[in-house]
């Protein structure tokens, strides 16, 4: 699984285990955090894969795995990217990130031999021609997902909040309760479809509704908006 680090995807790897299903969590081999991921993710049960996001590596990587889901919850934020270029002085933006490495893990999974299903986490209000960066990388992942060959599972949900994230997105908590709040009301109005699709969700529900819709034969080749999740 790609993207275990991240607050969805610990879930993920939590929920996986909880399952009985064999997991794989990647952690980027120049971590920091290395040896404390390394521990954390053997704990439940997981293997490490520390494979550099190299083309030929990670197709040797599947191909030697031959998995049957491939887990894609990768994405960076603006404040990342300013604090890569600050520190490392290299790119890892939307382009280079949500696209980039999505597609490499993509192209690594067609040629790895097991037909995987690819699991894309991907965004609430994604649609072909947005002019916002975060969404227009989304949607050519997701484009590619469709006209691909694999089977895939395209999630996409709204705000993914909770106290216990490791970065303090104040921006994005504060958002997520006025949209709440104002979806509570227009639940109450009649709008319950609206309400569902747009509301906020924790790391631990989605990563449950994950795994049980890559494990879901019937959800092979569909996407699934955020009111699909509960």
């Amino acid at each position: 699984m790609a993207g275990a680090t991240g607050y969805t995807g610990r879930a993920v790897v939590r929920a996986l285990r909880d399952t009985g299903v064999e997991t794989v969590a990647h952690v980027r081999p120049d971590s920091s955090a290395l040896a404390a991921w390394r521990a954390r993710f053997e704990a439940l049960g997981a293997r490490v894969d520390t494979t550099p996001w190299e083309p030929e590596a990670m197709r040797a990587t599947l191909a030697a795995l031959r998995p049957s889901l491939v887990f894609a919850l990768l994405g960076t934020t603006r404040a990342r990217a300013r604090r890569v270029a600050r520190e490392r002085g290299t790119v890892e933006d939307y382009e280079t990130v949500d696209y980039g490495l999505t597609m490499l893990l993509c192209q690594a999974a067609r040629g790895c031999g097991s037909r995987p299903r690819f699991v894309y986490l991907s965004a609430v209000g994604v649609r072909q021609g947005s002019r916002n960066a975060y969404l227009a990388a989304r949607a050519r992942v997701e484009q590619a997902l469709m006209q691909g060959d694999l089977p895939y599972l395209i999630v996409r949900p709204s705000f993914i909040t909770g106290a216990d994230r490791d970065e303090f997105r104040l921006g994005e908590r504060i958002a997520a309760r006025v949209t709440d709040l104002a979806l509570g009301v227009a639940g109450l109005l009649g709008a319950r479809r609206l309400r569902e699709r747009y509301r906020s969700t924790t790391n631990r529900i989605l990563a449950e509704a994950l795994v049980r819709l890559a494990l879901d034969p019937a959800a092979a080749n569909t996407v699934v908006e955020s009111e699909g999740l509960r």
